[in-house]
Order: C-alpha cells, then structure tokens, then sequence
C-alpha cells in the first residue's frame, strides 16, 4: 500500500516498468520509505518509516491473484505492527487453504528479538519457505548458522540462511546444500538478501531443484551489491538461463 504521493507514483511506474502489472491500495498517508546509511565496509542501516504500507487492511488483498499465484512472499516488517501482522496473518490462512506456497523473509534481527515466539508460531503454521541472514536466524534461534538452519528446517519445509560473503545454507528434510556466495565486487549490500530471495523464488515458480534456486539467488545477491542501490535492472533472461546450465 502507497501514499497518494510523489513517492507512491514513482513506485508504480517502476514497477510497470520493470514488467510488474502492479495493484496498490492508496492512503492518505505517505508512502513508506527507508534511509538507507552505507558504511566504507559497503554495509547498510535501515531508519525504516512504513507510513501507508502500515495501513494495509484485509479488504485490500486481491483474493482472486492470491489464489492464482504460485507464491505469497510475507516480510517480518509486516509482523510486529499488530493491524498488519493481522492482515498478514488472514492472507497466509487464505494462501494455504488455496494450496498457494507461502514464503517468508524474517526482514531485521531487532523485530525478530522483539516477536520471536510469534514469529515461531507463524512460520510453524504457514511458512513453507523461510529465509534469514546468520543475525536473524541467530534471533530466531539462538543458534550459530549451521544448526539454527537445522532449527528452522524443523518448522517449515524449506530453510535457508544467508551467510554474506560466505555463501548460504539451503535445507529441506534431510537435504542440505552449501550455496557458494559468487564473487563481486561489493559497493552497497542494500537489496542482497531481498535479490537472492527473489531470484530463489524464481527459481522454485521455475521447478529447478533446490541447489539451482540457490545459486540464482546467490548469483542476483552478487550482481546487486556492485552498484549503488536495491535496484537490478540489467539482467537478462539469457545470462539467468547460462547460469542455470554452468550449474547443471
């Protein structure tokens, strides 16, 4: 949900541009924004304001696209404001009772920490995919990376933990991968883990394995920290499709 505002216009044509057919709420409030301070080390602090984003109700779900996509991808932002955990919360029962995958992205170890035993109940209830950087799944969890993914693979079907410059961890069952991280040459890490969970999920609505989502994941993480930015614009399908082949 966006703000009836510069901003919120901006955020649609982009999407329009970028080949999403985009369906937004409108609020009076502002559209929800992020300053975003880069350190010489390339990582990222968030100073995070939702505005309209956190107005999201249940009347502005579209129900019939829910139930006709392959995936509903939740982020932990919407789990701590109460209003939108809720709204959260009747979109994943409707997700899973249409048989629609549900992915969730725990999003800042700080609201984590603060909603840990929610957080656990919902992932147990709704989430077939869970994702977490080593912070959050350590908030989560308590645990180092390699045993809070065994943590989480316990709750949902399929876990992964992102390690940074080491790569990540993808689990599902007993099935365990160790995902290199590819080599780049990192400006700003802002957008890393949101590229590698987009270019996961492509991989699964695409039916690669595990280990192929992965390394799509790992490789859009790469290509987005060389530049400045959350933004990936120069990827085509061809260099997606040689990549996938490299790792066959």
């Amino acid at each position: 949900k966006v703000g009836k505002d510069a901003n919120g216009d901006i955020y649609e044509r982009r999407m329009s541009e970028s080949g999403v057919r985009p369906k937004l709420g409108r609020s009076k409030e502002v559209t929800g924004h992020a300053i975003t301070f880069i350190t010489p080390d390339s990582e990222r602090t968030f100073a995070t304001y939702l505005g309209a984003a956190s107005h999201l109700e249940k009347a502005d779900i579209f129900l019939q696209d829910l139930r006709d996509s392959k995936i509903l991808h939740i982020e932990g932002y919407q789990l701590e404001d109460k209003q939108l955990r809720e709204v959260s919360v009747y979109a994943m029962q409707f997700a899973k009772e249409h048989g629609t995958m549900i992915s969730l992205d725990l999003g800042d170890p700080g609201i984590v920490l603060r909603n840990r035993v929610t957080i656990k109940e919902i992932i147990r209830e709704y989430a077939d995919i869970v994702f977490a950087n080593e912070e959050e799944a350590r908030a989560l969890t308590g645990l180092e990376p390699s045993e809070a993914l065994n943590s989480i693979a316990k709750l949902s079907k399929i876990a992964i933990v992102k390690i940074g410059k080491y790569g990540s961890y993808v689990k599902k069952g007993n099935t365990r991968y160790k995902i290199p991280a590819y080599e780049a040459r990192a400006v700003d890490t802002t957008g890393a883990g949101d590229m590698f969970a987009g270019g996961f999920l492509y991989g699964i609505c695409s039916t690669y394995n595990l280990r192929i989502c992965g390394h799509i994941g790992s490789y859009f993480a790469a290509k987005v920290v060389e530049k400045i930015g959350a933004r990936l614009e120069d990827i085509e399908q061809k260099e997606v499709q040689e990549l996938i082949e490299r790792v066959k």
